[in-house]
């Protein structure tokens, strides 16, 4: 039977029994590895186009069975290696097969977001920092897990990769209700010069490039008695760290009700750039900050792009709007704009 890893992913991908029983049959080996077995049925709880989770009970505790589809395929290499790099500070895996594109995961607990405690400013504020620690520790790793495949979105590159998603048709949807309207297209297009102008300041300033998680938020980090455990890094990229800031800011925005620039939302950052401070001063990382939720909406794009290349087209639809719509945000007002400070 062939077990490779396939090209394009969908539903309909992760529900086949061509593709799932030899990936329960392997997370069955890698548990028989440790000295485990199962004591219940696996049950297939989370199925997405490019993604599936399976929980499986065993005699040690249920453990999760994860695959990713072609434009997440940094996943799995890049969660082992930052289980060796940073263990406290991510959920670390049991096994992993990087060219199946499979996870073994032990079970992480409980998320910010269940926990309830996702609408406390406090809690964000102790999340970002504590993410902000990650990315510090593991920056030295920046070339090495580019070479383990994990898209490269530093900001020297991030101007050609971004005029060459404002080229494509396709994924702007051009000419459909959903596409990217054509006036702004071409104002953005007209404006790469001042775009690249950012990520060349991006670029020589004192901050080294990182892991980028992008799509940061409560639902994406485990509550521990230490502090955070972050998973989930289909998204990522190696990019400047501070591109991270978005998607938290927006999703703090939305669950509090805050407007942009809410002081509320200043704090969060500043929490966030702490432990940066052995960098550069606090301003200088400000500014930097700034700069960098600038540049982000577009990298977002060109992320949502990537994953949805390797999704089947009959499930794309659903989501492709997402490509042009986080284009569309790189001149929408963004989480800090109107702050005092």
């Amino acid at each position: 039977m062939d077990t490779s890893a396939p090209a394009v992913t969908g539903a309909a991908t992760w529900r086949d029994p061509a593709w799932l029983d030899p990936a329960l049959a392997w997370a069955r080996e890698c548990l028989a590895g440790l000295g485990r077995t199962g004591t219940g049925p696996p049950e297939q709880v989370h199925v997405r186009a490019w993604s599936t989770a399976v929980r499986i009970p065993t005699d040690g505790g249920v453990v999760w069975l994860k695959s990713v589809g072609a434009g997440s395929a940094q996943e799995p290499p890049l969660a082992a290696a930052l289980g060796g790099w940073a263990p406290g500070r991510v959920l670390v895996p049991l096994a992993v097969d990087a060219g199946r594109r499979l996870l073994l995961l032990p079970d992480g607990g409980t998320t910010l977001r269940a926990s309830g405690r996702g609408v406390d400013a406090g809690a964000w504020e102790a999340l970002l920092a504590d993410h902000a620690r990650l990315q510090v520790e593991v920056a030295a790793h920046a070339d090495e897990m580019v070479a383990l495949g994990v898209p490269d979105l530093r900001p020297e590159r991030l101007p050609d990769l971004a005029a060459g998603l404002l080229a494509d048709d396709d994924a702007l949807l051009t000419g459909t209700p959903d596409g990217l309207d054509p006036a702004l297209r071409e104002r953005l297009r007209g404006s790469m010069g001042a775009y690249a102008g950012l990520c060349r300041a991006l670029a020589a300033g004192p901050v080294p490039a990182s892991v980028q998680h992008d799509d940061l938020h409560d639902g994406n980090v485990f509550v521990t008695g230490d502090g955070f455990r972050s998973f989930d890094w289909g998204d990522a990229s190696v990019a400047h760290p501070f591109l991270t800031l978005l998607v938290p800011l927006r999703v703090t925005a939305a669950a509090l009700d805050l407007p942009s620039g809410s002081p509320v939302l200043l704090r969060l950052r500043d929490a966030y750039l702490g432990p940066w401070r052995e960098f550069a001063e606090t301003a200088v990382l400000r500014e930097l900050a700034g700069l960098a939720l600038r540049v982000a909406p577009l990298a977002r794009a060109l992320t949502w792009h990537r994953i949805l290349r390797a999704v089947s087209p009959d499930e794309r639809p659903q989501w492709q709007a997402s490509v042009p719509g986080w284009v569309a945000e790189s001149v929408a007002p963004g989480p800090l704009d109107g702050a005092a400070a």
